[in-house]
């Protein structure tokens, strides 16, 4: 790599969106410049970080497969939404192609915004995800466990192929299908953390949609999490029909 080539340069094709070839990276190691082998550390720092969660991926797929024989197809479930006050409890039961990799995976909570809306897209395009709600007059009826339940009953029962195994998150399903419940699931389980972003996503779009008929509450800013703001147009307002009336700060303000 001659030094005619500036460590701008350098820098702009060693960190492009297009992975530069293997060959140019290592000429690139015979350039003594102080700069370049600076900008050679941050490059390796971030191969070794991209093959870290390569092999975290692979080993929580590598973890499901001892749930059941070889070749099932296991699906992995997860809910969102037990603690607001408002809206439905989401869920999804989501199985992942055999040969799918999505490294960075994880539980939906740990990841940013943006790191959920990609791995969403991606999820959602290559894998056989199903989605079940329960709403908040279901909740108020039967409470909110039962109603997590029932609303992954229905996501199981919403894919298009009917699973071998399911791997719930802290729970058990009364479906006549085996299953693994798993404390912390979707850091455990990749179809179980896939399951996770795909219903966060999914709550969090309709939440922002509820929006629109009930703007007072800012449940595109909330989700329908109890903040400051959110009490305080309940105190204004009294509860929408959308929310849980079962749930004490609701109870307290009801018109």
């Amino acid at each position: 790599m001659g030094k005619n080539v500036s460590i701008a340069q350098i820098k702009a094709h060693l960190f492009a969106e297009q992975r530069p070839s293997v060959d140019w990276v290592n000429a690139l190691r015979a350039d003594e410049r102080k700069g370049v082998q600076q900008l050679l550390v941050r490059y390796d720092r971030i191969l070794e970080r991209e093959a870290q969660l390569i092999q975290q991926f692979r080993d929580m797929r590598a973890f499901e497969k001892t749930f059941s024989f070889s070749g099932a197809q296991i699906a992995g479930v997860d809910e969102v939404g037990r603690g607001p006050l408002a809206g439905p409890v989401t869920a999804v039961a989501v199985i992942l192609p055999e040969r799918f990799e999505l490294p960075g995976l994880t539980d939906s909570k740990k990841l940013t915004s943006e790191q959920r809306a990609r791995f969403y897209e991606e999820i959602t395009a290559a894998a056989d995800v199903g989605i079940g709600t329960a709403t908040s007059d279901e909740i108020d009826e039967i409470n909110i466990y039962q109603a997590s339940r029932r609303a992954m009953v229905r996501a199981v029962e919403a894919l298009a192929n009917r699973p071998d195994h399911l791997a719930v998150d802290a729970m058990e399903l009364p479906l006549d299908i085996p299953q693994t419940p798993l404390i912390k699931g979707d850091a455990k389980s990749a179809s179980i953390a896939a399951a996770s972003v795909v219903a966060k996503v999914t709550r969090d779009t309709y939440m922002k949609t509820l929006h629109e008929s009930y703007p007072a509450y800012r449940f595109n800013e909330n989700a329908g999490y109890g903040t400051k703001a959110h009490l305080e147009a309940l105190d204004r307002e009294g509860p929408s029909p959308e929310h849980r009336r079962s749930f004490q700060p609701v109870i307290t303000r009801e018109a």
